[in-house]
């Protein structure tokens, strides 16, 4: 096992990382931006080291500072969390190169799969069901409408190094097309580093399904179910649920087995997610996989019963794959809400901003991963999410109602936040049936939001 690992993250996320390593008794090193230097995670960690001022590009995004600052620590290994350099091939390598293992896949992996265009060509491959889409990366307006007139509207653009719903516009015509175009790739080159873009055909109504992966440097990959993350806006997940009210057996199996058979087909190891999209009828198609962990990861280890940050890092010291995960089976149900620092009711404008009270719920079957407190200044340079609110019952009825019962206890004050709108989801009838797909948070705000 590892002595010592630098966390290349910030907020929750790092946060999460320092418990699990703290449990296996594995020593951390935060890295923070400036304006981060009252997170809980530089307070929590065992060191921390300061990479540079606010842009994520002068500091999470910076390879060299991350990767002195892991040889200032004397680090064995780093743990890039999601986001920020988690899917950058030259990371990984980098890394290595400094003779710092990376907990995450390797960096070929990362190219065939983390690069989204590369990664639906390598699922054509492999016999996986793909979207009709580019052949490759689009590099002008003329060539975006040209291929947007062979596939038909509405297509999705989309970055090739995207995630968290940046690097995304829908484009019904040829305005929003060359539009979105340019939009797309400026969101992407400011949060990735690169404006690359491909576009697909844009499937309607469906829902939004992940399976989760985990696999060893021995061979051994397992999947540990699906994901329901369809109640997202603007391609934002708000509110995500394990196992899908959509799913079957006989499409978990197909859609379980499509998902070992690409990760194999890259020697994938580490954790990952396969991301689909899946009509009324039982289609499914292969978008894009996360070559990290997810932001919603808990849903899964509250169901499957496991520890997905541990045995990530359990992996990549050369373990192999625990029993518990090859034996997981579902168990119960569970909801994750991320609380966004945002107005709901405002068009979910941004609300950064100092938390004056805050008093998570708690009880049987909650879980809060935050590094949010009373005090805590949200800086208005990175992602809003203040917590992800995640609570596990015996059945998907009991879940919802454990979920409207633990919204009503968070009390945030000083910022806006998205509770209320989430406590709207958990009471709308079509949500609490299991009769929503992607569209479903268009169609509620179109009905107004009621006040709680």
């Amino acid at each position: 096992m590892f002595k010592k690992i630098l966390i290349a993250n910030r907020g929750e996320i790092a946060l999460r990382i320092i418990r699990a390593c703290k449990e296996l008794g594995v020593q951390t090193v935060a890295v923070y931006s400036e304006p981060d230097i009252d997170s809980l995670h530089v307070q929590l960690a065992d060191e921390a080291i300061c990479i540079g001022p606010a842009p994520s590009n002068e500091s999470y995004l910076k390879i060299d500072r991350i990767i002195s600052a892991a040889e200032i620590a004397d680090v064995d290994a780093i743990h890039p969390g999601y986001g920020f350099l988690a899917e950058n091939a030259h990371f990984a390598e980098v890394c290595a190169s400094c003779n710092i293992k990376f907990i995450g896949p390797s960096a070929n992996a990362i190219r065939l799969m983390g690069d989204k265009n590369t990664a639906r060509d390598t699922a054509r491959k492999a016999g996986v069901p793909v979207s009709p889409g580019s052949e490759g990366t689009v590099d002008s307006e003329a060539e975006a409408l040209k291929i947007a007139k062979q596939i038909g509207y509405p297509v999705m653009i989309k970055a090739v190094a995207g995630g968290g719903g940046r690097g995304m516009r829908i484009a019904h015509n040829d305005g929003s097309l060359v539009q979105g175009f340019h939009s797309a790739r400026m969101e992407a080159e400011k949060a990735f580093g690169n404006a690359s873009v491909y576009i697909e055909k844009f499937i309607q109504n469906p829902h939004h399904i992940e399976f989760q992966i985990m696999g060893d440097e021995h061979g051994r990959i397992v999947h540990l179910g699906e994901r329901d993350c369809s109640i997202q806006r603007r391609n934002q997940k708000i509110v995500e649920e394990c196992p899908s009210p959509l799913m079957t057996p006989e499409l978990r199996q197909r859609m379980g087995e499509a998902s070992i058979k690409l990760a194999e087909s890259v020697g994938y190891y580490n954790a990952g997610t396969m991301e689909y999209l899946v009509d009324d009828t039982g289609n499914f198609y292969f978008m894009e996989m996360n070559t990290r962990i997810q932001v919603e990861h808990p849903i899964t280890e509250e169901v499957y019963g496991c520890d997905l940050v541990k045995q990530q890092i359990q992996v990549a010291a050369g373990e192999h794959l625990s029993d518990y995960v090859v034996n997981a089976r579902p168990r119960h149900h569970s909801i994750e809400c991320r609380i966004n620092a945002e107005d709901p009711f405002n068009n979910f404008m941004p609300s950064p901003g100092q938390i004056e009270l805050y008093y998570a719920p708690g009880g049987r079957g909650v879980r809060i991963d935050s590094h949010a407190y009373a005090g805590y200044p949200i800086p208005p340079n990175y992602d809003s999410m203040i917590a992800k609110l995640i609570v596990t019952a015996s059945s998907r009825e009991a879940a919802i109602s454990r979920m409207n019962r633990a919204l009503g206890e968070y009390m945030i004050t000083g910022v806006k936040t998205t509770i209320p709108f989430q406590q709207a989801i958990m009471r709308n009838a079509n949500f609490r049936a299991g009769k929503y797909s992607t569209a479903f948070i268009e169609r509620m705000l179109a009905d107004g939001i009621p006040e709680f």
